[in-house]
């Protein structure tokens, strides 16, 4: 199985070297990487040129956003497969072979995923709980269940199938994606449990800015929630339900963000939020520790 590696890149000269070795050092022999560079104003392009292999191609466009990116690498992308790696992360040695594994032993799957991290800038790794697998969509409209592309190994046959990114959303452009995805076919998840992904956790970047906006959400869910094939594949008043459930979600997402920021009464009002919209006791025994600084309101260290 021929995979392609896919980095959109802007802005990222102290992470890319990471994430490009990390591909050139995967157990899996059968792949390609396409770095496109977004219009960076610092060495990221020249940092990726000077990493010099046949496999690689780097593509320089004006800045037009991630999204773009991602639809110009699948463009000039050959193989079976795609994964789209964020420029700050880093793949496990055997990511390829593990995700290729999984991929390959459903033919009737469009996508594998696996384990992944969240790395501190202090170095401390948390192994997240490996992702669901099966007809994800209706998990999917409520909440995205990966931390990005860079676990998930897609089938070129389902990309084309489910079309590109959209370039019109700043932020829960992958969400949407998957979304879309899931509508196409079904998802296996890796047997092994070890992390396939390591994910860089920066506090300034600006996909956890926009965590804390509302605003930032409203266009994914009414992008999401427009597919027209839904209400057929769902139900109307199931996929309102549906709908307002993705929302208490976001709620608790700007909720906790906001207390990881350290703009706690904003937070906690907008967990109340998400606790009113959709009341779950797991939610509520959590919501108790948001004053505690600990779980899943552990404040974000700084590099």
């Amino acid at each position: 199985m021929h995979i392609a590696v896919i980095i959109p890149a802007y802005n990222v000269a102290p992470y890319l070297r990471d994430a490009m070795v990390s591909v050139l050092r995967q157990t899996h022999p059968d792949w390609s990487m396409v770095v496109v560079d977004d219009g960076s104003t610092d060495a990221t392009a020249s940092l990726a040129a000077a990493i010099r292999d046949p496999r690689i191609s780097l593509i320089r466009q004006n800045n037009a956003g991630v999204s773009v990116a991602r639809n110009r690498g699948i463009a000039a992308a050959a193989g079976d497969a795609c994964l789209f790696l964020d420029a700050d992360d880093w793949l496990a040695p055997n990511a390829l072979a593990t995700l290729a594994a999984a991929l390959g032993a459903c033919p009737h799957a469009n996508v594998a995923s696996g384990s992944y991290a969240r790395v501190s800038p202090d170095g401390r790794a948390r192994v997240a709980p490996r992702p669901p697998q099966g007809d994800l969509l209706r998990h999917l409209l409520v909440r995205n269940l990966f931390a990005n592309g860079g676990h998930l190994l897609i089938r070129r046959s389902a990309i084309d199938a489910a079309g590109w990114f959209r370039a019109d959303l700043r932020y829960g452009e992958d969400w949407e994606y998957w979304t879309r995805l899931a509508a196409e076919g079904t998802f296996v998840t890796a047997v092994s449990r070890a992390p396939v992904l390591f994910v860089r956790e920066r506090p300034g970047s600006a996909c956890l800015r926009m965590a804390t906006d509302p605003e930032s959400f409203v266009p994914a869910l009414d992008a999401i929630f427009a597919n027209p094939a839904l209400p057929e594949r769902i139900g109307a008043t199931r996929l309102a339900a549906l709908r307002r459930r993705a929302e208490a979600e976001a709620a608790w997402v700007i909720g906790r963000e906001l207390i990881r920021h350290g703009r706690r009464r904003d937070g906690r009002r907008w967990l109340a939020r998400s606790l009113w919209r959709a009341p779950a006791p797991k939610r509520f025994l959590l919501a108790a520790l948001s004053g505690t600084g600990t779980g899943p309101f552990r404040p974000y260290r700084c590099d």
